[in-house]
């Protein structure tokens, strides 16, 4: 699959993400994956927002990043053993709801989601919701586990955008050039850490060969960062310039500068703000 087969991507590029809503401006911090966090966001023109969704153990579908809420919020346990009644009591931050997935898609009309589902349980609901709120070319779907994004694509068909799993970013990265056109994977989206660490070791996986491999396969590139490692308006003028298509930022002040700087500056938005 191509990214031009797909309404989500059909925006302009550079595309500009906010990561859980923008989780390091200022104004966000401690309330990520929040429908204020969000509304942030669209407010400083932002059409593509981030956001990860678990299940609750009634089948709702919840925008949140943790398996448990303590970290983020004033109540405690796991969403997947916790009914929505319970988890709609928890706090961000103390002071903001955890939202569902559905009332976001209402909430913001306008906007594109990219969207990583944690759990196996969020599956089924997910799809439903997606469905439900006739939002199949409003976002891209990823996830860290590749059994998990196949099962998407059998729910939802090719319509659907979705994001290289592991396996798929690796044969482009590492294998030689006849290969990875034959092994490529079929999501029209690659996205990935500028740089990888494992065992100790920082491994780079954007490079010019990796932009143009995808480019040369009609897809695009998205990097995203680690808690906001390296975040910042040298790196982010660093990876356009190597033709990433896409950047998934926590400091969205600091990308939506960079990117007028460079004559891309965000669309405004019309309305999507309750």
């Amino acid at each position: 699959m191509r990214a031009a087969d797909h309404a989500y991507l059909s925006d302009p590029t550079p595309l500009a993400l906010a990561h859980r809503g923008g989780s390091l401006l200022p104004a966000n911090v401690g309330l990520e994956n929040t429908r204020a966090a969000f509304a942030r966001a669209v407010a400083l023109g932002y059409r593509y927002l981030e956001t990860d969704v678990h299940a609750t153990r009634d089948g709702q579908v919840v925008a949140f990043h943790d398996t448990v809420l303590d970290r983020v919020t004033d109540a405690r346990g796991a969403v997947a053993d916790l009914t929505w009644d319970e988890v709609r009591e928890a706090r961000v931050g103390g002071t903001e709801p955890v939202p569902l997935l559905g009332d976001l898609l209402e909430a913001f009309p306008t906007t594109r989601f990219n969207i990583d589902v944690k759990a196996d349980a969020a599956l089924e609901p997910t799809v439903a919701v997606l469905r439900e709120h006739d939002a199949l070319d409003r976002v891209c779907l990823g996830s860290f586990s590749p059994r998990r994004i196949r099962a998407l694509r059998r729910a939802l068909g090719p319509r659907v955008a979705t994001a290289a799993g592991q396996v798929g970013t690796a044969a482009l990265r590492f294998s030689p050039a006849l290969l990875a056109r034959m092994l490529h994977t079929p999501a029209p989206v690659l996205q990935i850490p500028a740089v990888h660490h494992v065992a100790g070791r920082s491994l780079v996986l954007v490079t010019p060969g990796l932009v143009r491999r995808a480019h040369d396969l009609g897809k695009q590139v998205h990097v995203w960062f680690h808690d906001g490692r390296r975040e910042d308006a040298a790196e982010f003028h660093r990876l356009l310039d190597l033709g990433v298509d896409g950047l998934v930022a926590d400091r969205i002040d600091v990308l939506a500068d960079v990117l007028a700087q460079r004559g891309s500056p965000l669309l405004p938005q019309a309305g999507g703000l309750l």
